[in-house]
């Protein structure tokens, strides 16, 4: 399937789902992430989900991190730009939704992408190839092509990849990872 279907498909799955399932959804992937071996890694970048879209709840994976003392790495997106700067989460940070209902740190301590270690990525559908479709503009394509090269990406979906993503761009960047709630596919 070509990208511009499976937005819509997975769209309106996302947007059969409760609350509810949401919540149980989203702690299921993190307690999957539990098991993935990247825990010796420092910083981890993370989406902060635009609930609006009914994305995955990353507040589960935030609380792991914590807990594990992980410096934890936040966005601010710039649609003039199609660019993303990067924010060390502290007890200081102010978070603040964009005219998108993106939930965003208004300023901090800014970290560049070549310092991210772990990258949680927000997509709508994957493939078993490791290929993403998200909103189409860009940003985490843009975003982890800046990152080191052995930065592991992981992407969070609450549904299982389709067989094949027909339309992949070059400039598109594969996962590492991607984890539903009753599965961990590597690529």
């Amino acid at each position: 399937m070509d990208k511009t279907a499976l937005r819509k498909k997975y769209k309106a799955l996302r947007n059969s789902l409760s609350e509810n399932e949401i919540e149980e959804k989203s702690l299921a992937i993190a307690n999957k992430i539990l098991t993935l071996p990247l825990w010796e890694q420092t910083y981890f970048h993370i989406f902060l989900p635009i609930t609006e879209q009914k994305e995955v709840n990353t507040e589960f994976i935030l609380h792991i991190l914590s807990g594990k003392d992980k410096e934890i790495i936040v966005s601010k997106a710039d649609f003039a730009t199609r660019k993303m700067t990067h924010f060390l989460l502290t007890d200081n940070t102010k978070i603040k939704k964009n005219e998108y209902n993106i939930p965003e740190p208004i300023d901090g301590i800014e970290v560049p992408s070549t310092k991210i270690d772990v990258a949680f990525v927000p997509l709508l559908a994957f493939d078993k190839k490791g290929h993403r479709v998200g909103y189409g503009k860009g940003f985490y394509d843009a975003f982890l092509s800046e990152c080191k090269p052995d930065a592991i990406k992981i992407g969070l979906s609450f549904f299982e990849p389709e067989e094949l993503i027909t339309d992949v761009f070059e400039g598109d960047i594969r996962l590492d990872y991607c984890v539903t709630p009753n599965s961990i596919h590597s690529f």
